[in-house]
């Protein structure tokens, strides 16, 4: 087990890219502005310039104006994936187009960063995510929270058996939706569970694996059919997980949280990518004391950097990516129940 000092350490590591002597940037360009991350990713992707070197944009929509994207070659998809030297495309299409991207991209012989949740029908997903193993190829799922280091210090911990055998889980992902936010989440027939609380349940399904059962319901806010306001309840042999998506709470994102709790202790992240969380232990682990204690982790420069810095890593083929094929699938299944548009 890594003692507090050397695990603190190890976060700072992951998060500085280095550029390996003797290996060129990596040759990466972008598909799509229309997933709420996309300006995000473009934007973590240019400012990793040890690591990448961006090519361009292909886009449906109006050329986007903002300082992301400026001065970018826009291209047709097809001129873009036949770019001399191109490795990898980052999808940020909406999400009703972004498997069927996706899959393009892969028979093209790309890796693929692939925005949340990644598509709307699950065996379309599944066939994608299978093809991508198949041909050796790369899908890093864009949940950002796998890359948070208060989440990659909790999933240390629970393989560690700091926290005992887990019980239960209790997350919740939320924020006041404005009107085209709620036009967009109405679109969707898994509502804001679908397209937002998704991050949430990959977390669940690293600590847990794949529930047994999921129940889910919703109880809409306003009269104009949006799903809003969803709970899930996720059953496991041991444990139950609750995780609770509400587009309308003014208050919402800084109550976003996720709360773990085992029979040797519990983890509460509040705010959900503070990097702040409040430790409870029942006797103390390798340099974390018994006792409950604030912890506050230092977070990366950019949102979505680390997501960058671990794909250039899979791509060089120093690590492979700790989230397969079978994670993938089972995600999006259980994302799909949660929503209650899943068998």
């Amino acid at each position: 087990m890594l003692p507090r000092r050397a695990f603190l350490a190890t976060l700072a590591a992951a998060a500085t890219p280095k550029l390996i002597a003797q290996q060129p940037l990596i040759r990466i360009a972008q598909i799509g502005t229309q997933h709420a991350h996309a300006s995000g990713k473009m934007e973590a992707m240019r400012r990793l310039t040890s690591l990448y070197e961006v090519l361009g944009l292909a886009t449906s929509a109006a050329p986007p104006g903002m300082p992301p994207y400026a001065d970018l070659p826009i291209l047709a998809e097809d001129a873009l994936l036949a770019m001399p030297g191109l490795q990898a495309v980052a999808v940020e299409t909406r999400i009703e187009d972004s498997c069927e991207t996706a899959l393009r991209v892969l028979r093209a012989g790309k890796h693929v960063h692939l925005d949340k949740p990644g598509a709307i029908n699950h065996n379309e997903f599944k066939t994608m995510r299978l093809e991508a193993e198949s041909r050796e190829l790369t899908v890093q799922m864009g949940y950002m929270l796998r890359y948070n280091p208060a989440f990659q210090w909790l999933f240390h911990a629970v393989r560690e058996g700091w926290l005992g055998e887990i019980l239960e889980i209790d997350a919740m992902m939320g924020k006041l939706a404005d009107s085209s936010v709620r036009r967009n989440i109405g679109a969707l027939e898994g509502g804001g569970m679908f397209e937002l609380a998704c991050h949430v349940i990959d977390a669940v399904v690293t600590l847990l694996g794949k529930p047994s059962e999921v129940i889910s319901r919703c109880t809409p806010s306003h009269s104009d059919g949006v799903k809003d306001n969803q709970i899930a309840l996720f059953v496991y042999p041991k444990a139950t997980a609750t995780i609770r998506c509400n587009h309308a709470d003014p208050f919402g994102g800084p109550r976003r949280r996720f709360l773990i709790t085992g029979t040797l202790g519990c983890v509460e992240i509040l705010p959900l990518e503070s990097g702040e969380f409040t430790l409870s232990l029942a006797e103390p682990r390798e340099g974390w004391k018994k006792g409950t204690q604030k912890v506050k982790l230092p977070l990366p420069s950019g949102r979505y950097d680390n997501e960058f810095i671990d794909l250039a890593r899979v791509i060089r083929g120093e690590k492979p990516l700790a989230w397969d094929a079978s994670h993938d699938i089972a995600v999006h299944e259980t994302v799909l129940k949660a929503s209650g548009i899943g068998s």
